[in-house]
This record gives structure tokens, sequence and C-alpha cells, in this order.
């Protein structure tokens, strides 16, 4: 027994880190009505309190490999939870747009180096056989974090703060400050020490990087894509009614499918069948979206919410698997920053091209096209382990 505690206090903070690697973010939403009126806020600003801190996950990812070449994998984690707290408490005083957006910048900062430091810390403080179900249990906590913020926000915490959307921001952000001198807690298998010699910067040229970037890239456009289209193509199909039975389902795969990992990640993880068979059925669920009607349609994209979030732990797990504790940090952040520059970039391309033609449904021709473009990336995925068991 005593040889499980600490197995176990690691995996649980580790899972409670994951909660803040989305609570920050989805948290504005449903509080987007309190925020809008007082500071008489457009709806594109609005929105952009929530995409603006995506962004940051590719535009900070690098930063946040650096971070970890000099503080180590615990300290750059550390001060990434520091500038999350801070960041999102503080757009709770926030008195502008201005103001608002630059805080939640500074968010977004922290959760793109959180990004990278979490896979760089799983073999350092599990054994190599465990380094699968780490991954997968913080990915778990990072989808509860969806489900979470959304769904107690507004019956739970508004009605504690009463009805304050400033202090509800400050109860979801400064918990975060305790999980700082938590990760204090966990002893490492082997040092991490800040690395002095060059390092950080990931190689753009290793095709690897390339390609598992470009393939997380698919999970999270198809999954960001439809989340954020998805009232524009139920209205254009007459069915926006069920827009809210729809993003429920669609969201909430994502969390059942992270507990299907948790069990199947030691036997799944740094295998290329399953990467290839997800991206496979991702396109074939996306078409049968797009060309299905009635509950064919809505089965469908509930089950590629299912499936792709099977691919975004399945790729998300690969680099602490593969490679050495003291690389982990570097091609983290080079596949991440690949992955969210897509994950921003297509959907936004798909509602240009809806907007410049009429036609919602032409979203779907990018999200659709991007996806197939990843099935021969996936086919050619050579995987090979170079990490060695921690001691």
């Amino acid at each position: 027994m005593a040889a499980i505690r600490p197995r176990f206090g690691v995996l649980l903070l580790l899972w409670l880190t994951g909660l803040y690697l989305r609570v920050p973010v989805l948290v504005i939403p449903p509080l987007s009505p309190f925020i809008g009126d007082e500071l008489s806020l457009d709806s594109t600003t609005l929105g952009a309190l929530t995409t603006l801190p995506v962004l940051m996950l590719a535009i900070g990812a690098v930063p946040g490999a650096l971070a970890i070449a000099r503080l180590g994998a615990r300290g750059a984690l550390m001060m990434a939870l520091v500038l999350v707290a801070i960041g999102s408490a503080l757009r709770g005083v926030a008195e502008s747009d201005l103001s608002l957006l630059g805080v939640s910048a500074l968010m977004g900062l922290g959760i793109a180096v959180m990004q990278p430091a979490l896979p760089a810390l799983l073999p350092r403080w599990l054994s190599y056989e465990q380094v699968a179900l780490g991954s997968a249990v913080y990915m778990n906590g990072m989808l509860m974090g969806e489900f979470i913020s959304a769904g107690l926000t507004l019956p739970v915490v508004m009605p504690l703060v009463e009805g304050s959307w400033r202090a509800a921001l400050w109860v979801w952000s400064l918990p975060a400050l305790l999980l700082v001198f938590a990760l204090k807690w966990p002893r490492d298998h082997e040092p991490d020490q800040p690395v002095r010699r060059p390092g950080w910067m990931p190689d753009w040229r290793h095709p690897l990087v390339w390609q598992m970037g470009l393939i997380l890239g698919s999970s999270s456009t198809l999954f960001f894509g439809l989340n954020a289209h998805m009232a524009s193509l139920l209205k254009a199909r007459g069915v926006l009614d069920a827009l809210d039975q729809v993003l429920f389902w669609f969201n909430f795969m994502q969390v059942l499918a992270s507990f299907l990992m948790l069990k199947a990640a030691h036997y799944w993880v740094g295998k290329r069948l399953p990467i290839l068979l997800c991206v496979m059925l991702d396109c074939l669920l996306v078409l049968g979206f797009w060309w299905g009607s009635g509950a064919w349609a809505v089965v469908c994209v509930v089950a590629l919410s299912f499936c792709s979030a099977i691919l975004l732990v399945l790729m998300v797990s690969l680099v602490p698997s593969m490679v050495p504790a003291d690389e982990v940090g570097r091609m983290s952040a080079g596949c991440f920053t690949i992955g969210y520059v897509v994950s921003f970039v297509m959907p936004l391309l798909g509602g240009i091209l809806a907007d410049t033609s009429g036609d919602a449904e032409d979203i779907l021709w990018v999200l659709s096209g991007y996806a197939l473009l990843t099935i021969p990336l996936a086919w050619r995925l050579r995987l090979h382990s170079s990490a060695h068991p921690a001691g």
C-alpha cells in the first residue's frame, strides 16, 4: 500500500493541474452575458475572450520550451500556473475591453507553457510503464475541466458569489496558486535541472514533429471548428432548436473518450494502428455528418467527437513515451505549435469560405479536406522509442 499512495498522489496532482488547461478559458462563455452587459462589449470582443487564449497556445508553445530548458519542467509548470492564476483573476478587475483582452492573453501564455511542461514532467514523476497512464490522466482532467467550468459556473458558483461575474472568476482562478505549492511535493525519478546549453528550440527539420503536429491539428480542428460553427450548420439545416442537445453530447463524448483512454492508453499509446484508425474514422464521420441528415448526422458528429478525443490523447501521449525526458519539452512544443496554428487557421478559413459563398455547409469543405490530408501522414508515421525507463 505504501508504494501505491505516492503514485496515486502524483496522478491526482496531474489531474488537478490538467483542469487548468481548460477551466480558465471555458468559464467565459457562461459568464459572457454578464461581462458584456457591464462592460458594453460587442459579440466579437466577447468571442475573442475565448479564442485569444487558444491562439496563445500556438504562440506561446516555443517560449514554453525555453522556459522548460531554463527552469526545468517543474519550475516552468509552477511559473505557468502562477501566470494562469494571476491573469485569470485580473480579468475580474478589468474595466475595459483592452485590459480584459490583455490579461486574457497573459493567462493564455501561461496555459501555453503548461502544455509542453506537463508531458515533460511525466517521465520524471512516473515510471516508464506509467507514462501513458499519466498522459491519459491529465488529459482527462483537461477534458473534465471543459465540463466543470461550463456546467457549474451558473448553477453553483454564481449564486455563491451573489451574481458577481468578477468574483466567479476569482473563485475559479485562485485555487491554481494552491497547486503551485503542491507541485513541489513529488520526487523526480531523475534530475530536473535547468539546461544551460542550447537545445530548447524544436527541431523544425525533424519530419516526425511535423507529422505529429499536423495530425494533432486534425483532431483539434474538427473539435474546435465544429464547436465554433455548429450553430451556423444546424441553422442552415433548419434544426437550430437542437443546438443545445447536440453541443451537450458533442462535448460530453470527449469526456467519455478520456475515461476510456485511462484504461486503453497502456495498450494503444505509441502504436501507429490506433492513430491511423482514428484519423480514418474522423474522415468518415465528418463526411457522414456533411452528407447525412436527421438522427444519422447527429450520430456521426457525436461519434466524431469521441474519436477525435481518442486521437488527441494518443498524439499528446506520444512524445513522452518516445523520446528521452530532456527532449520532451521542446518536441512537445513543436507539435503543439503546429497543431494549434492549424486548429486556429482552418476553422477561420472555413468561416471565411462560408461567408463568401453564403452557404454554411461550405465550412465542411475545409474541415473534411484537411482531415483527409492527414490520412497519408498517419499511414507513413514511423514510431520508435528512444526513451529509457526512469530509474
